[in-house]
C-alpha cells in the first residue's frame, strides 16, 4: 500500500475557507484527520493500485475542497504524489510530486490562484494544474484571468461543475473506502453505497 505522508506535527492555520483561501494567517488550530483506503484504476494512464491516505483537514476547509482534493489525487496518482501542508503554508500547492532530486514534477493547487502565485509556480515546476470548482464565481475568474495565462506552457486549468463537487463532498466520512476509476477523461468515485461521476471541463491545457 502507498501512503503519501502529512508533515509530523503541521499546525493549521484558520483561514476564510473562500474559494482561494486564506494560506497563513496568526491563529494556529489542530486539523481534522481522514483516512481514506482508496482504489484507483485508471484505464486512460493504465495505472491501477491502492493507496491507504492520511488527509489533514484545514479547519476551513470544507467537505466538498477536501474530497476535491482526493479526486485531484486520483486524476494524477503515483507513488510520489503527496499531499502538502496544504492552506497552512503560502509557499505550497494543495498537492505535489517530486523527483528523487526534489525537483517539482506536478504542482495542483485548487481554487482560485492570483495571476502572480500560479506565474511563481509554473516557474518552480514541471507541470502546474489548477482545480476549479466554485461555479459562477470560478467563471468570472477565468474570464478576467484566462487570456493572461494562455502563453504559458505548463499550466493546465480544469473545472469541476458544482453538481459534481457537491455530490462529492456526500461521500466524504472520517474513515473512507473508495474506488475510483478513470476512462476517457471521466471519472466515477465510489464507497459502498454512492458512485458519483465527474466530468472535469478543461479550459486551458499546455
Amino acid at each position: 500500500m502507498l501512503e503519501p505522508q502529512i508533515a509530523p506535527g503541521t499546525a493549521f492555520m484558520l483561514g476564510t475557507g473562500a474559494p482561494t483561501a486564506n494560506r497563513n494567517t496568526s491563529m494556529a488550530i489542530k486539523a481534522t484527520i481522514f483516512k481514506t483506503n482508496y482504489q484507483i484504476t485508471d484505464m486512460d494512464r493504465h495505472y491501477y493500485q491502492d493507496h491507504s491516505l492520511t488527509l489533514a483537514r484545514h479547519p476551513s476547509e470544507t467537505d466538498e475542497r477536501m474530497m476535491l482534493r482526493l479526486l485531484a489525487f486520483a486524476h494524477h496518482a503515483s507513488d510520489t504524489l503527496t499531499f502538502t501542508r496544504g492552506l497552512s503554508s503560502s509557499d505550497e500547492p494543495d498537492l505535489w510530486q517530486k523527483d528523487l532530486t526534489g525537483t517539482i514534477e506536478r504542482w495542483i493547487e485548487l481554487g482560485q490562484p492570483e495571476e502572480k502565485r500560479i506565474r511563481k509556480a509554473c516557474g518552480r515546476a514541471q507541470q502546474v494544474i489548477i482545480y476549479c470548482y466554485s461555479g459562477n464565481s470560478a467563471r468570472i475568474w477565468w474570464e478576467q484571468t484566462g487570456a493572461r495565462l494562455a502563453n504559458i506552457k505548463n499550466l493546465t486549468v480544469l473545472n469541476i461543475p458544482p453538481e459534481n463537487s457537491k455530490a462529492l463532498a456526500q461521500l466524504a466520512q472520517r474513515n473512507m473506502q473508495l474506488q475510483a476509476t478513470i476512462q476517457d477523461g471521466n471519472i466515477w468515485i465510489t464507497d459502498n453505497e454512492a458512485s458519483v461521476e465527474v466530468t472535469p471541463e478543461t479550459w486551458l491545457h499546455t
